[in-house]
């Protein structure tokens, strides 16, 4: 079978550990094709059944306003449809498969399903344009309000254009379903977060000269937090949520990430008044998957006011390294359930602090050991990408034209 994925993220080797490579390599191992197109100015890679192919945006621009943001999108499309005629003009695909961000490919999608009558899979991971609207980056009346509803178009028609959509949890398909009346709910499933399971815990001698190198206290509870330090992390929180367990001789919270809300956190960190947090920049991922194995507790963080329901795939990182979690979220999502279900650490409402340091007292009197281990067999259970690939390849045996 031929397979065309198709991202706006980058994607400079199939072998890269993320969930789309991972997804791909499980392809691969199952005797498809897969052919990638995503941004980049370099020339393309070919491997065995596979091909990396970029598209070159550096002269696309998204500008300020939305006659030029309206202008950049139409040309996004028209450089994928192009690459597409040029590079695979013989080339016939079975199977289109694309994420949300973004929802401006449809497209690209309805060209490739028209031309060559292709099944088309969406992998749902964000729903935007509510997103934006929760945490107050777009607003619904005026100018903001027209750009919204031209998001919120797009939105309905990629998924009209999809034959499946692939949920990442069960709130996240009811949700689409309850918003989206038009959607035949026959064709919105749940397709989790996956990754190619690796053993990513270390011994006791690794963990003590991990948090040698890194200056991190070798009798401490350590909480990590490894990600996007964004909006959607709801940072003030997070910082108040420090400011809260500066006294707790017993722990000691490591933060590493980047992202827009990153320099609020610096400025606290940087004022010096909390001696059991240590603030670090995002770094290479086998260092950073070394660094997390070596704490004992992951920390996931969402904003309070989402209505939509995330599911956060920081969360396969934590279970690979077999760590417990502890995550403080907005309650419309069902990380917490998921937690619950499979007893590997705890859930609290991101906006009260006082349960937030609750849990953090409770999770130092706890042996977190057995939760680790359980985490990482529902990891293996239900979120290995062999699962994801069985979903998809079943869902197509059932597609009707």
């Amino acid at each position: 079978m031929n397979v065309l994925f198709l991202t706006f993220g980058r994607i400079e080797d199939i072998n890269d550990r993320t969930i789309y490579c991972d997804l791909l390599r499980e392809f691969l191992k199952q005797g498809n094709r897969i052919c990638v197109l995503s941004p980049g100015s370099q020339e393309g890679i070919s491997g065995e059944n596979y091909r990396l192919e970029y598209v070159n945006l550096d002269t696309v621009r998204g500008g300020s306003n939305l006659i030029k943001k309206g202008l950049s999108t139409i040309m996004v499309k028209r450089k994928y449809i192009n690459e597409i005629k040029k590079v695979y003009q013989s080339v016939r695909f079975d199977l289109v498969l694309y994420s949300t961000p973004p929802i401006t490919l449809f497209k690209v999608v309805e060209y490739v399903k028209k031309r060559d009558k292709s099944q088309t899979y969406l992998l749902l991971k964000d729903i935007f344009p509510q997103n934006a609207i929760d945490i107050g980056l777009m607003g619904t009346k005026g100018l903001k309000g027209l750009i919204y509803k031209h998001f919120r178009r797009q939105e309905k028609r990629l998924y009209k254009i999809s034959d499946m959509i692939g949920c990442m949890s069960q709130a996240n398909l009811d949700y689409v379903i309850e918003h989206n009346p038009e959607v035949d709910p026959g064709k919105v499933e749940i397709c989790p977060n996956s990754i190619e399971i690796t053993d990513k815990s270390v011994n006791d001698e690794t963990r003590k000269r991990i948090r040698t190198k890194y200056d991190i206290p070798l009798n401490r509870k350590v909480f990590v937090y490894g990600g996007n330090l964004g909006k959607p992390q709801g940072i003030p929180f997070i910082i108040e949520c420090m400011r809260a367990s500066k006294e707790i001789e017993e722990v000691y919270f490591l933060i590493v990430g980047d992202g827009t809300e990153y320099r609020k956190l610096e400025n606290y960190v940087s004022t010096g008044q909390q001696k059991n947090l240590k603030l670090m920049k995002r770094m290479p991922k086998e260092d950073y998957d070394t660094l997390v194995a070596a704490c004992d507790v992951g920390l996931i963080f969402l904003d309070h006011r989402f209505t939509i329901p995330n599911f956060p795939s920081r969360l396969l990182g934590y279970l690979a390294a077999k760590l417990p979690v502890l995550a403080c979220t907005d309650p419309k999502t069902d990380l917490g359930q998921v937690i619950k279900a499979g007893e590997f650490g705890w859930w609290c409402e991101s906006d009260n602090i006082d349960i937030f340091v609750e849990k953090v007292e409770e999770i130092i009197n706890t042996d977190t050991s057995q939760l680790g281990l359980n985490g990482y067999s529902y990891l293996i259970e239900h979120y290995a990408a062999s699962v994801s690939y069985g979903i998809i390849m079943n869902s197509l045996k059932n597609i009707t034209r």
